[in-house]
């Protein structure tokens, strides 16, 4: 049997690591979570599970999607070896990026948990959640 994937939202400051880096060099370590919430969400990443990457700070949007290449494995920016990274490659860059306003606009968003736990750089998404984002995004 084949396993469904997970779905999650993953931020990043443009000016830090925009999507369009993560295209450029076709894959990177997911590094540098000290939140142990966030750092729990990356544990329960799976090879295949796909990412809503959010740009924080500046844009506010949903300008792509990434996939999981490598599950959880300590990250080597953490000297103290408690926290992991993973692997993630680009998907897509989504034809029609989806802002912050947008998504807090449609009700049937108003439960994601980006929005009760908003300062996390880690979020799961739900099925149907992802299914309204990707249609916002056509």
């Amino acid at each position: 049997m084949i396993a469904t994937p997970s779905y999650w939202l993953v931020k990043s400051e443009p000016e830090k690591y925009a999507f369009s880096d993560l295209v450029r060099d076709g894959r990177t370590v997911w590094d540098g979570v000290r939140n142990n919430q966030a750092a729990l969400y990356l544990k329960a990443m799976r090879v295949g599970d796909q990412a809503l990457y959010y740009h924080s700070n500046v844009g506010l949007a949903v300008v792509g999607i990434a996939e999981v290449v490598k599950p959880a494995f300590l990250d080597p920016s953490d000297p103290a070896g408690r926290f992991v990274a993973v692997e993630m490659a680009p998907v897509c860059a989504l034809a029609t990026p989806v802002t912050l306003a947008a998504m807090k606009a449609n009700p049937a968003l108003a439960g994601m948990t980006m929005f009760r736990q908003f300062r996390l750089s880690v979020t799961p998404v739900l099925a149907t959640e992802w299914a309204i984002i990707m249609e916002m995004a056509r």
